[in-house]
């Protein structure tokens, strides 16, 4: 069995057409099928379904791929394992929830230090991040702070305070109550904070509208179109500029954490370890109280 093989057989798990992996790995279609039918001879028997729309894992396959997933991991780590220590180099892939305002001046200070390491960030939600750790599609992420999976670490980056903003109409925060809450998907911490607030105020939202990005949140705030709860280090300009006002919640709802996560089996390489001790050199003029 080879390594190659287990890498065609995983994408084309995912993309579920030989025609789009012969593109991916540049191969010819016939060089994808006679690999996929070698592997299903060294398994003896099918790893996938045919049909027309494409093709779909078996019961058998989808067993493969939980091993074949572990085996192309540990293969990545074994070589990471074995290069020098001596200077990161390599792809960096890190996640983040939108709202880290202090990221900027981290990966900056990294990457100017660390030029052979290809750096790409995603954002997204909490809930999601962590599971996209764990899965090892990312090598890291930003995050809220919550009760994490057993499998991860956690570094702490910085506190901050989260406030509920709102427009100019309102002045207290009796009469936000009827509001919109205006928020990112299920997943984030900052929404599961409010929601917390509000069960224990017990009051029901009348309408929660899901944004993906938070320049259009405070936008709309801004506009009149609903409130949301978001750091407040990130509207300060907004409130000195008249624009939105902030509304204060007790501290067990707004006193917040950003940490990163990593696998904590994941072999820790000098492209990881350095970004980590990049994080800690760059926390302590990040946090806010």
């Amino acid at each position: 069995m080879e390594f190659k093989d287990l890498e065609i057989f995983q994408r084309l798990a995912e993309k579920g057409t030989i025609t789009e992996v012969a593109k991916e790995f540049k191969y010819v279609q016939s060089n994808i099928t006679s690999r996929i039918q070698k592997l299903e001879t060294e398994m003896n028997t099918p790893l996938f379904n045919r049909h027309r729309r494409g093709m779909s894992l078996t019961p058998e396959g989808k067993r493969l791929l939980t091993y074949s997933k572990k085996i192309l991991m540990l293969t990545d780590e074994m070589k990471r394992a074995v290069q020098s220590k001596e200077e990161p180099h390599g792809k960096l892939e890190i996640g983040s929830v939108e709202t880290v305002i202090h990221l900027p001046k981290i990966l900056s200070t990294y990457i100017k230090k660390y030029k052979n390491v290809e750096l790409s960030l995603f954002t997204g939600v909490t809930e999601t991040l962590e599971e996209e750790v764990l899965n090892h599609k990312l090598d890291g992420a930003f995050v809220t702070e919550s009760e994490f999976h057993s499998d991860l670490v956690s570094y702490e980056v910085f506190q901050e305070e989260l406030v509920l903003i709102s427009d100019m109409c309102a002045s207290t925060l009796e009469e936000l109550n009827g509001q919109p809450i205006l928020c990112f998907s299920e997943g984030c911490g900052y929404r599961a904070r409010l929601k917390a607030w509000y069960k224990d105020q017990n009051i029901s939202p009348q309408k929660i509208m899901e944004f993906g990005t938070l320049e259009t949140i405070l936008r709309s705030v801004a506009m009149g179109l609903g409130i949301a709860f978001v750091p407040k280090s990130a509207v300060t300009h907004m409130e000195q500029s008249g624009l939105i006002q902030c509304h204060t919640l007790p501290d067990q709802y707004s006193k917040i954490k950003t940490v990163f996560i990593r696998r904590a089996d994941s072999y820790l390489t000098s492209t990881i370890e350095k970004f980590i001790e990049t994080i800690e050199t760059n926390k302590s003029g990040s946090i806010n109280h």
